[in-house]
């Protein structure tokens, strides 16, 4: 594939970015499951369900699946796929892109990095972009803490994703039915370093630190069940009954005790 994507892109500088959509490296690394599975592809690629929610044509899963990627149907999809099939994403997009980028860093001599690519939805917003789910050989978030704004101001939270507004950018001239699967980002090279850079894993926030990490439904239903396992657990029971019986002892010294004049 690196042969064929080197081909493609005709002669590259030094300093420019590849950035290649996951459909053709899943069907490289035969990532390809037939439709009538799919379900079972959705449920195989999930480590934790997000938000569902049933429509006419089923039922729509968000999901989080083994990448650490929050999206429908945990990546598995069927469009610019031969029919009767769909793909699952690549089994380690970074590592891909490692396996990519080196090997066209030794096919043309230059320093190039690569960015894998594929489209999803986002909370609160219409419409699709493509995000870097896979990147190799360049600098994926650029950390502008610590530096100053324009006014002059300090900037302490400002971490630009870089790699995503790369895979965006691409998928301007790449498309989703022009049979384009990659592009070139040429003027970047600043982005570009080590092969051993952090990969796109990286960009994915923690669950920990998400505060949006399940969607109202979930949150709501998880809520009920474990306020409802607390209320029955033994712990639960044994407080009540301690706290009954500090009342009834509190009620009885009180009867005893005179009323003050």
């Amino acid at each position: 594939m690196p042969s064929m994507i080197a081909e493609a892109t005709g002669q590259l500088e030094d300093g420019d970015i590849v950035v290649v959509t996951s459909k053709i490296v899943s069907k490289a690394e035969g990532r390809q499951v037939l439709a009538a599975d799919r379900e079972d592809a959705i449920t195989a690629e999930t480590v934790r369900v997000v938000a569902t929610r049933a429509h006419a044509s089923g039922v729509t899963r968000i999901v989080e699946n083994r990448l650490g990627l929050v999206l429908a149907a945990a990546g598995v999809d069927s469009s610019n796929t031969p029919d009767g099939t769909v793909l699952l994403l690549p089994v380690d997009p970074d590592a891909s892109a490692r396996a990519i980028c080196a090997a066209l860093r030794a096919k043309t001599g230059v320093r190039v990095g690569v960015v894998i690519s594929d489209t999803l939805g986002r909370a609160w917003r219409l419409g699709q972009t493509d995000i870097a789910i896979g990147a190799a050989g360049l600098r994926v978030l650029d950390d502008l803490r610590g530096t100053t704004d324009s006014g002059g101001r300090r900037l302490d939270a400002t971490i630009v994703a870089v790699a995503d507004e790369l895979a965006g950018a691409a998928d301007l001239v790449k498309g989703k039915a022009s049979g384009m699967p990659v592009a070139v980002i040429r003027g970047q090279g600043r982005l570009v370093g080590d092969l051993d850079e952090p990969g796109a894993r990286t960009i994915v926030r923690p669950t920990e630190d998400d505060l949006f990490s399940l969607g109202a439904e979930e949150a709501y239903r998880n809520g009920w069940r474990d306020g409802r396992r607390e209320s029955e657990s033994p712990a639960s029971a044994s407080s009540s009954t301690t706290s009954s019986d500090s009342a009834s002892d509190s009620a009885s010294d009180s009867a005893s005790t005179p009323a003050s004049a």
